[in-house]
């Protein structure tokens, strides 16, 4: 079926979509100090200078992958790891490690610099949870306990549509514990609090008929209010803050001793808005969304409507929150997340703008809207500052490689060119979550040194990219063993020893992946602890209570102090990074079709919300009725995994379809109360989904590195040309 195209406005030698060039005149660039004729016409060259090069990084990439291929596919019989690793180096694949790189980044604002915290990662078409993000600053860690597991159903305790005060009178004896862990007395306990007050500049604790004050005088950095009775009273540990709310006439504080009705914990240090892995933006009426939420928090102006419970609800950027200082002074804290924005892949291409007839690369185009949007907020015209240095954050995903990482810096040269930017005000941070950016991060690190704000381990995008690197090698271990295999152990440690080597303590970011299991909140309080304490400063959550929730492992955990006894440890070796996860084992036919059930399910339950609603990101109910938050990333690796067992004959194609049709009818079932939803398992050859998720996996070995865009995009635009 043909899919419609949009009206296009000729400007130059571009052709632009029409909801493109009315975003861009009338909302982006009124304001910016850009006329239209320079915006255009500085797009058009700098697509005409580095589009062609983008082209060659791209067959490069083809490149070394044919030459990988065919190495593996020698030397499968008798593969020996010390000589794969030289045969990386001969082909430019390993590159030469610099002997010293330091990082030169200026002017980069304290939650990338020197705050270690959460990051929330959230879906840029999304205005409600754009929003949630870059609000989820601060968060009750009475309401993130309450309405969570973290909390058990048990012994009276269970969570419903009411108030339960047995469920109540343990949140608040799990914050009184937060309290004394983090903020204690000098004597006694703040279970024991009756009262807060403030005294020549210091926190007083009544404690029945005696005072305590902290053991650590500096943790009280300000209160609100009176003195004798402030309602807000403001601490401080490894840089993050909990203010305390008194409020004797809240229901909550009302029967607290002490008045203490919450808990604000500081919680999502820095959001990232996507415009990539999380949102389904295959048209310009898609893309101009995207762009316009970003406008609009940059602007502070944004907004989003809503009924909830009955009720309607308007949401807006959160202001900041003022104090006094405990020395008298006023004390301003941030309101809001720092917020980056994270641009598409260098592979995408986009029909929203084209030359001479040619789709131009989507990234280009990102780059350009989204530094003039964040022009907007380095004026200063709106009612608040997102970045207090004049920076601009740019996160750039999947690049490979190092020449790569120099093509995005001249890219970031033309955009601060073009739009009277100083130079470096745009801010890059690295992905590292593709084989041969991880495998030369120092390099990498070098090329952006005095613009790099951030490295990630993304290590689901990491693991898409091994398997199909592999892809001849063999076929893979089962995705649960490959948490535990060497090179992504290896590739870890990699990321923070790189990082410290490089120079980012105390200057950039060095992050760590997502949790993806927004309902198993007790779960990610018992294990994601191990992210700062591997020396992450930022590591990745779904949600704002999981924000605020992953927060108390950095009130735990001195991240600062873990750098420095890492910043010794030997580094992982290119063999150990580049080890193969190959099954060494026979599967029995019981292992083999669970994993395939496991990946067919997790594959169709994201793609037919992405393809029949438009949906990028989402929790996913997984096999079990468990939910999972299933993005581009996470569908790489089900479908690479699938298209690798099928390589290597470990399932067939009649079994592969067969498990998708019956999957099928589990995924409808489990949307079966979404009024929305449009069943696959009645027509499964009509069902445009079932055929995306299932071109996914046939055609998945021929895929460029793996990546799922292009057959999505296809299928979603279909959908839409089809009413849907």
């Amino acid at each position: 079926m043909a899919v419609t195209l949009e009206a296009m406005v000729t400007v130059g030698s571009l052709n632009v979509a029409e909801p493109i060039h009315t975003f861009v005149g009338s909302h982006l660039l009124p304001g910016s100090g850009v006329d239209p004729d320079s915006f255009w016409a500085a797009l058009e060259a700098t697509v005409r200078e580095l589009g062609p090069r983008n082209r060659e990084l791209l067959n490069r990439r083809d490149d070394l992958q044919a030459q990988i291929d065919a190495y593996l596919i020698e030397h499968r019989a008798s593969f020996d790891q010390s000589a794969y690793v030289t045969f990386l180096e001969t082909i430019g694949y390993l590159e030469p490690t610099p002997s010293s790189v330091q990082l030169a980044t200026t002017g980069v604002d304290p939650e990338i610099a020197s705050i270690a915290g959460a990051q929330l990662v959230v879906p840029l078409d999304n205005a409600r949870y754009a929003l949630n993000a870059a609000n989820a600053r601060w968060g009750s860690l009475y309401d993130a306990l309450y309405g969570t597991d973290v909390i058990a159903d048990t012994d009276g305790a269970e969570a419903g549509r009411g108030y339960n005060p047995v469920r109540g009178a343990r949140v608040i004896a799990w914050a009184r514990d937060f309290l004394d862990a983090h903020f204690p007395l000098d004597d006694g306990s703040h279970h024991d609090a009756t009262g807060y007050s403030v005294v020549d500049g210091q926190l007083n604790v009544a404690l029945g008929s005696t005072t305590a004050r902290l053991a650590d005088r500096q943790q009280f950095v300000g209160f609100a209010g009176p003195t004798d009775a402030p309602h807000n009273v403001l601490l401080v540990k490894h840089g993050l803050h909990a203010d305390l709310r008194i409020d004797r006439e809240h229901p909550i504080g009302a029967d607290d001793p002490a008045g203490l009705a919450d808990i604000d914990v500081e919680s999502a240090i820095s959001s990232i808005m996507d415009c990539e892995d999380s949102v389904s933006a295959v048209d310009a009426s898609d893309k101009a969304v995207v762009y316009g939420n970003w406008l609009g928090l940059m602007t502070g102006n944004l907004t989003s409507s809503f009924r909830k419970d009955g009720v309607d609800v308007e949401r807006r950027l959160h202001p900041d929150r003022r104090y006094t200082a405990a020395d008298g002074g006023e004390l301003v804290m941030p309101g809001r997340a720092l917020m980056l924005v994270r641009n598409v892949g260098h592979h995408l291409t986009t029909e929203a703008v084209t030359l001479d007839g040619e789709p131009i690369a989507e990234t280009i185009l990102d780059a350009f809207v989204t530094a003039v949007a964040g022009k907007h907020d380095l004026a200063g015209s709106g009612p608040y500052r997102n970045s207090r240095t004049g920076s601009i954050y740019i996160v750039k995903p999947k690049m490979h490689g190092v020449d790569e990482v120099a093509w995005a810096c001249r890219l970031f040269e033309r955009v601060e060119d073009a739009l009277g930017l100083d130079r470096h005000t745009l801010k890059m941070g690295i992905m590292d979550e593709e084989r041969r950016t991880s495998l030369n991060l120092a390099a990498a690190i070098e090329q952006a040194r005095d613009r790099l704000v951030f490295i990630n381990t993304g290590f689901l995008d990491r693991t898409g990219d091994e398997i199909h690197t592999d892809m001849e090698a063999g076929p893979v271990v089962p995705k649960g063993e490959m948490k535990s295999a060497t090179w992504l152990l290896a590739y870890e440690d990699n990321n923070v020893d790189t990082g410290l080597a490089s120079g980012l303590q105390n200057r950039a970011q060095i992050g760590k992946g997502m949790w993806a299991k927004p309902s198993e909140m007790a779960e990610m309080l018992a294990t994601k602890g191990a992210h700062p304490q591997a020396g992450a400063t930022c590591a990745w959550v779904p949600s704002p209570t999981a924000a605020t929730l992953h927060a108390t492992h950095y009130f735990s955990h001195n991240v600062a102090a873990r750098q420095e006894e890492l910043s010794g440890r030997s580094h992982r070796s290119r063999s150990e990074l580049t080890a193969l996860p190959v099954l060494t084992r026979e599967l029995s036919p019981d292992e083999v079709q669970t994993e395939l059930d496991n990946n067919c399910q997790s594959i169709l339950g994201y793609v037919v919300r992405w393809v029949g609603q438009g949906v990028g990101c989402s929790t996913v109910p997984d096999i079990d009725n468990i939910g999972l938050m299933e993005d581009l990333a996470t569908l790489r690796i089900s479908s690479q995994h699938v298209a690798n067992w099928l390589h290597h004959g470990i399932v067939d194609h009649q079994q592969v379809q067969a498990t998708m049709e019956r999957m099928a009818i589990a995924v409808d079932d489990q949307n079966a109360g979404d009024d929305a939803y449009q069943a696959m398992a009645t027509s499964y050859t009509d069902s445009i989904p079932f055929q995306a998720a299932l071109a996914l996996v046939l055609d998945g070995r021929s895929q460029p590195n793996g990546y799922t865009e292009s057959v999505l995009r296809s299928h979603r635009r279909r959908q839409k040309a089809a009413g849907n």
